[in-house]
């Protein structure tokens, strides 16, 4: 038995908001976008790398404040990138953890939570 990989839906509320926090802020690219019509709420995909994410605006599609998790080999540098852009919303800062990680905790503009590791196996 295997499993695939997991692909995590984010509940938004504003298209506009989205796109300038996950694109614009983060770097990630839209891959692909749906709506069932004019004026319907709006369902899309971004990526960045590997890091596969769902954006939707969908009422049931997610709750509010969900948090995930995503790694990274250089976090470091993603750090430095997002405090160049010098957005007005967040000033991200990296924090050791007591599990040995490094973490670096964003929230979007809906209240869901990205926490960027640079996660080790222990």
């Amino acid at each position: 038995m295997s499993f695939g990989k997991t692909t995590p839906i984010l509940r938004i509320f504003d298209e506009t908001k989205a796109v300038e926090f996950y694109v614009d802020f983060l770097g990630f690219k839209i891959d692909w976008q749906h709506r069932f019509e004019t004026n319907f709420p709006l369902y899309l995909q971004i990526s960045r790398g590997e890091c596969v994410l769902h954006l939707s605006e969908h009422h049931g599609d997610s709750t509010p404040g969900s948090a995930l998790r995503i790694e990274t080999d250089e976090l470091e540098v993603f750090q430095q990138q997002l405090l160049a852009k010098e957005y007005q919303f967040s000033r991200p800062q990296i924090q050791a953890m007591p599990w040995g990680s490094q973490d670096m905790t964003i929230s979007d503009p809906f209240g869901n939570r990205l926490v960027f590791t640079n996660a080790i196996s222990v």
